[in-house]
Formats: structure tokens, C-alpha cells, sequence
């Protein structure tokens, strides 16, 4: 029996304004290569500076994942060749890295430790192209965190808990966007299997494209390895690459020796001491952090599966925040949220912050809700104008010409649909509770639909019951 043992290495690109080490925007997906300055492009005679908010941000990362803080730190030139990388070399740290020993906890209670974290600058952006290769420089210089996990995984399962757990925290704290997809969030696994308390021989898997990738490249590799030594062969350390299409792992390269980046501490940047001054105004502004979310939306009524897709959109979760300290109901805005308003915005591709219902005309629909002089039809009917005009929710409503029946009115029509349908209340008495759904349509329609469904049901059973 083979025991498999995982150590993940994650690169985030931080969401700041400029790039690391210069004054260049940082934005990738802006046109290629109108992002740059000499010192991306290692012009002869440039110097880096680095930039402030990139350090606030480690910083950041190292409070909410743990870490112990390297207050005297300093940069290295790591030294390599690449035609991505245009000085020749890169700077990174090596000796003095900004945090060491972080941790994530997951769900289930387990503990996943992190050796290290470390900032340093992206390369260029290579595109490879028929006959040819061309170089997206708005990339290089993007600030990057480097977090590298020990080895203390031992299932694809928990690799990819550890890594949404920690996309969900780098994400809800604003130190990074985590898009996977477009590669400011990149995580490359070392893979081992062993029989024995020793750790196996170390296969590393690069160009994993998504989390749920991840997964499935660690299980195809522990299988692999497995089926390897069960066969009497000798495992040697190598780099292979992630192949989407078949869900496997082909190899690379060999690692014959040891790689040689003759690091030394880079001559251009002096040391940083990072004060408790410093710690502490970038601790006091740490937002609320998705645990605590979860427990805060469970404890407000808000069920837990919608408590998982709110999570799962930032956008919605930071409009529903905006009401956590109201006397209010957040299980009815989480309800319109992820009911509605989501259709209406993944229909159009927008955002909530996109619209126009702004935290008072939210609170105008709820009390409107909640008072029973909106049904959720005429929420249906006017969500549109709610969404993309000024106007407040009554002057919508009124336009609308929506009229909510009285529960008066609404009894009065109640017996009537009792008297023309003796059948169907004799069947409901008789066990058959379709017959309270028929009713309950007949009701509706003899009000044009003016009448609360709500009221309506709760009316409707106790007329039904008492009879």
C-alpha cells in the first residue's frame, strides 16, 4: 500500500495599481504590450523601486493565512534565462521571505501548514503562435505571491480543498482576483508515493488550468507512480505537464541535477523593515473573512445552500453585507439575490453593482415584501424597472398599477371558490392535497392576480381545516 504525499506551490498575481518594481500599470488585459516602462523592459541603467502597496498586501496575506512576518527582509536576484524574462533574471526573495509557517484550516478540522511565502515580480506573457512566439510585456513586473505548501497533503480531495479555502480568503481580502482561468491564480503539485516513513521520489505536474484539475492530475499521478514501483521500476525526478484533454500527465523533462539560480541578494534594492506600525493598520482594516461570513448568514436565517452560493459570488455577498448590521431580513434579500436578480444579471453578463438598486431601495422592496403589498409575481413584474431605472420602488409599483387585495377581499373571494367547488374541498378533506393546489389556482385567478400567494396559502388551509 502506497502512500501519497503532495506539496502545492501557488503564484498570485495581487490586485494593485502599478507593478512591483516600477510605475507601470497593472493590468494585463489591457493591449498588449501598452502596459510597460524601461524598467520592464530592462533598459540599461533603470533601477526598481518597490512598491508599497505590493509589500501591504504580503503583509495582508501573511495576517489572514497565518504567518510568522519576516519584519528585516530583503530581495534576490534569482538567475536564469528564459525569453520571457527580460532582464535575465528575476527578482524574488530566497533567504528573507515576507511570511513563514502560515496555515489554512479546512472544514473538516484538518490543518494544512505552508513553509513559506514570498513576493517577487511575474515574467512576460508568452504567446505561441505558428512559426513564431510573441511576448505580452504588460505582464512582466505584475507583483507576485509565491505560497508554497509542505508536504502534508495526501489526496487530490484535500489538495483542492486547500486550495479553494485559500482562493476564497486571498479573494474576499482583496489581495488578489484569483482568476484561474486567466492565470493570476497558477498552482503547479509535487507529487510522491512511498511504502515506507520516507517520502517517495518528487514528480512535479506545471499547467494545471483549474482547481477541480488539480484534483485529477494528483489522482492520475498517484495512480501512475503506484502502478510503477508495483511493477518493480525506479521513479526518477521529473516535470511533466497537465494535458486537459486527456486528463493525464505527459513528461517534460528529466532532473538531472539540481537547478543553480546562484541566488544573491539583489544590489538595486536595500533592506525593508516592516514596523508593528505597519502590521497593525493593515490588521485593523482586515475585512470579514468568509468563515465568519458563513456563520453570520447561517445565524440570519439564510440557508445553507445559499449560504455556499453567495460565497461563491463575491459581488452578491459584498451587496448582502452592506445590510448586516440592519434590522432586517436577510434570508428575503438573499432569496431575490440568488433568485431573480441572479437570472436577470448572468442574462446580461452584469453585476449587481452594475444596477440601479441601490441599499435603501433594497430595503424599500423587503418592507414592501414583507408587509404582503408585493407578491413574488409582482416582483416578477417589475424587477426590470427596478434594476435599471432611478425610480423608487413605490413609483414603480404605481406605474405598474399593482393592487394588493385586503385580507378582507381576499377571504370574501376565498368562500366564493369554497361554494363553486364543493368537490374539491371534499377531496382535500378526504386526504387528497392536490385538491388545495386547485383551489389555491382558483383563488388566484378570481383575483387577477392581485391576491398575496402567501396569504392566500395560509388563508386557504385554515378555511380548509376549520371546515
Amino acid at each position: 500500500m502506497y502512500t501519497p504525499t503532495i506539496g502545492i506551490e501557488v503564484h498570485v498575481e495581487l490586485k494593485t495599481n502599478k507593478k512591483v518594481f516600477s510605475h507601470a500599470k497593472n493590468n494585463y488585459s489591457d493591449k498588449a504590450n501598452t502596459n510597460i516602462c524601461p524598467v520592464d523592459l530592462a533598459f540599461p541603467g533603470v533601477l526598481p523601486v518597490v512598491n508599497k502597496e505590493v509589500v501591504e498586501k504580503a503583509i495582508l496575506a501573511c495576517l489572514v493565512l497565518n504567518f510568522d512576518i519576516t519584519k528585516h527582509m530583503h530581495f534576490d536576484r534569482k538567475n536564469y534565462y528564459y525569453p520571457d524574462l527580460p532582464k535575465g533574471y528575476q527578482i524574488t526573495q530566497d533567504k528573507t521571505p515576507i511570511g513563514r509557517h502560515g496555515s489554512i484550516t479546512l472544514d473538516d478540522g484538518k490543518v494544512i501548514t505552508i513553509e513559506r511565502m514570498h513576493i517577487e515580480e511575474d515574467t512576460c506573457k508568452s504567446l505561441h503562435t505558428s512559426g513564431m512566439t510573441l511576448l505580452n510585456y504588460n505582464r512582466a513586473g505584475v507583483p507576485l505571491l509565491e505560497i508554497v505548501s509542505d508536504p502534508v497533503i495526501h489526496s487530490g480531495s484535500d489538495a483542492m480543498k486547500y486550495l479553494e479555502k485559500l482562493r476564497e480568503i486571498l479573494l474576499y481580502t482583496g489581495i488578489s482576483d484569483c482568476k484561474i482561468e486567466e492565470g493570476s491564480m497558477r498552482a503547479d503539485v509535487n507529487v510522491s508515493v512511498s511504502d515506507t516513513d520516507n517520502l517517495g521520489t518528487k514528480i512535479e505536474v506545471k499547467n494545471i488550468g483549474s482547481i477541480r484539475d488539480v484534483g485529477i492530475a494528483i489522482d492520475y499521478e498517484i495512480s501512475r507512480q503506484s502502478k510503477l514501483l508495483e511493477a518493480g521500476e525506479k521513479l526518477s525526478e521529473e516535470t511533466r505537464k497537465y494535458n486537459q484533454d486527456t486528463k493525464s500527465t505527459t513528461l517534460m523533462r528529466k532532473k538531472e541535477v539540481g537547478n543553480d539560480y546562484r541566488y544573491f541578494p539583489e544590489p538595486d534594492i536595500p533592506f525593508i523593515t516592516i514596523t508593528d506600525n505597519m502590521i497593525e493598520d493593515v490588521r485593523k482594516n482586515i475585512p470579514m473573512l468568509p468563515d465568519d461570513l458563513r456563520k453570520t448568514y447561517l445565524s440570519r436565517g439564510i440557508e445553507s445552500v445559499n449560504v455556499e452560493k453567495l460565497i461563491n459570488n463575491k459581488d452578491l455577498s459584498d451587496y448582502l453585507n452592506n445590510f448586516i448590521d440592519i434590522d432586517i431580513d436577510l434570508k428575503v434579500i438573499s432569496n431575490l439575490l440568488l433568485g431573480d436578480i441572479s437570472s436577470y444579471l448572468n442574462t446580461n453578463s452584469l453585476s449587481i453593482f452594475d444596477t440601479k438598486l441601490s441599499v435603501s431601495k433594497m430595503e424599500e422592496l423587503v418592507s414592501m415584501i414583507k408587509s404582503s403589498k408585493l407578491s413574488s409575481k409582482n416582483v416578477k413584474d417589475i424587477l426590470v424597472d427596478i434594476l435599471e431605472k432611478d425610480d423608487s420602488v413605490d413609483s414603480i409599483v404605481k406605474a405598474h398599477n399593482i393592487v394588493s387585495l385586503s385580507e378582507d377581499e381576499i377571504k370574501s373571494i376565498i368562500e366564493e371558490v369554497l361554494k363553486e367547488n364543493e368537490t374539491s374541498v371534499i377531496d382535500y378533506k378526504n386526504g387528497k392535497t392536490n385538491a388545495a393546489k386547485f383551489l389555491m389556482g382558483m383563488v388566484i385567478k378570481k383575483s387577477k392576480g392581485m391576491a398575496n400567494p402567501q396569504i392566500v396559502n395560509k388563508m386557504l388551509t385554515t378555511m380548509l381545516d376549520e371546515m
